[in-house]
């Protein structure tokens, strides 16, 4: 998702004042969508089009991926020196760049994305500002030292043991661990699961007849990558298809639920993994959607009515207590899988979302992990004898994942280990996830 040629600079220097002036970042995506509404009303004096809207869009992006190495070039080039980059990342702030000029700021933006032509045009330096990215570019090309491959990456210097440690965790290769570095400056494409028991053959049809670009991959997983909005084709609004990251409909298919079985998925959101559950119940069993906000499963139910899938139901649950088991699953003492989608960290999503990177920090992770073992706690009480418990996370952290489970499997006994790993990239071109899957005997 790179920087697009031509750029509205001055719409966008007034989003980026307004984006900065933040004190706690909201997702992007969010901000974006209510900032870049007002920017449609035409009598607006700035008021742009979807197209421009889409380039703003494109440009904040690529601003949240390299948000801090554009803070470390300004400071270099304005000091005309190296720093020990290790070091300068332990003081850094966000809120530095509040004091980069604004041209500046994305004139770096526009060289680390090798475009030359989106660099705004105003600086009166910019022949020197080019000649010490240069050097910077030089630099970093043949550096050897891992923290300062992650800054030139877009990512922290001081994750590199937390990213180690997930390479340990997975076996991974040095090799694996620089494509994943690498894949976080690149969004993934917007993966689709078709979810009625249909040919992939006309689902692909009926798609492109609606303008909507759609390629299968080497295994057959069905994505999109530009044309019509999918919100408006037919095979959407008919419940054909629902997106959802190729990562997460993995973790669905870890549950390896047979018609008329229970399932109960905890934490449920808006629901993409109950419907991908659902879909091969052949409208048997019941699924039980449960989370902690009622406006998610709003969504749910509206998709769910979409896809006419008529064994879902769903209401509110905290986490902090056992779940009151329905009648249904009472009379046979349990749910035959209970899925906890933890809350996490998020970090696995940052190739979507690059803006969540900078609200990542180790004190919100140790309450994460704490928040984590409440609800698996109390969510492993749902699950029957014989029956199995699925941990999930969208996160890389072995903190929250292969740490989470020892400390459950040496708390509950009863329960055993069967299988985890996490799933997506590097290996796919996908968000990162884990899943775990244990039973209890």
């Amino acid at each position: 998702m790179a920087i697009p040629n031509k750029i509205p600079y001055d719409t966008l220097f007034d989003l980026w004042r307004n984006w900065l002036m933040q004190n706690d970042w909201m997702p992007l995506d969010k901000w974006l969508k209510n900032h870049l509404r007002k920017n449609t009303n035409p009598y607006s004096e700035f008021a742009t089009s979807k197209n421009e809207n889409r380039e703003l869009s494109l440009c904040m992006f690529s601003a949240m991926r390299y948000f801090q190495l554009a803070c470390a070039m300004e400071e270099s080039y304005q000091k005309q020196a190296m720093f020990d980059w290790s070091a300068w990342d332990q003081t850094w702030e966000k809120s530095s760049a509040k004091k980069i000029p604004v041209a500046a700021f994305w004139f770096w933006i526009a060289q680390r994305e090798q475009n030359e032509n989106a660099a705004p045009k105003a600086l009166r330096d910019a022949v020197a500002r080019k000649a010490w990215f240069e050097k910077l570019e030089q630099h970093f090309s043949v550096t050897e030292q891992a923290e300062e491959i992650l800054l030139w990456s877009g990512l922290r210097p001081q994750w590199l043991p937390l990213l180690e440690e997930r390479r340990e965790a997975s076996h991974w290769t040095h090799e694996q661990l620089t494509e994943f570095v690498e894949q976080q400056n690149s969004a993934p494409p917007l993966w689709l699961r078709i979810q009625k028991n249909l040919p992939i053959e006309d689902v692909v049809k009926k798609l492109q007849q609606d303008s909507v670009h759609v390629e299968l991959d080497e295994n057959g997983h069905l994505y999109a990558r530009g044309g019509k909005h999918l919100s408006g084709a037919q095979a959407h609004k008919e419940g054909w298809v629902e997106i959802q990251d190729l990562a997460s409909q993995q973790i669905a298919l870890a549950i390896d639920v047979k018609s008329g079985q229970k399932v109960w998925d905890c934490c449920a959101g808006a629901g993409g993994k109950s419907l991908a559950i659902a879909a091969r119940m052949n409208n048997k069993g019941v699924v039980i959607a449960t989370d902690l906000h009622g406006y998610k499963l709003e969504e749910l139910k509206r998709r769910s009515k979409r896809a006419e899938f008529h064994n879902i139901r769903s209401f509110e649950w905290a986490g902090d207590e056992p779940l009151r088991l329905p009648k249904e699953v009472a009379q046979q003492k349990g749910f035959d899988w209970v899925l906890v989608d933890a809350p996490c960290s998020s970090a696995g999503t940052w190739r979507r979302n690059p803006d969540a990177r900078w609200r990542f920090n180790p004190t919100d992770t140790e309450e994460l992990v704490t928040l984590q073992r409440q609800i698996l706690t109390n969510a492993e009480k749902g699950v029957r004898a014989n029956g199995h418990l699925v941990y999930a996370t969208c996160s890389w952290q072995v903190s929250e994942n292969e740490a989470q489970v020892a400390w459950f499997l040496e708390q509950h006994p009863h329960f055993s280990l069967v299988s985890q790993t996490m799933l997506g990239a590097p290996q796919q071109d996908s968000d990162a996830m884990f899943v775990a899957v244990l039973k209890k005997d």
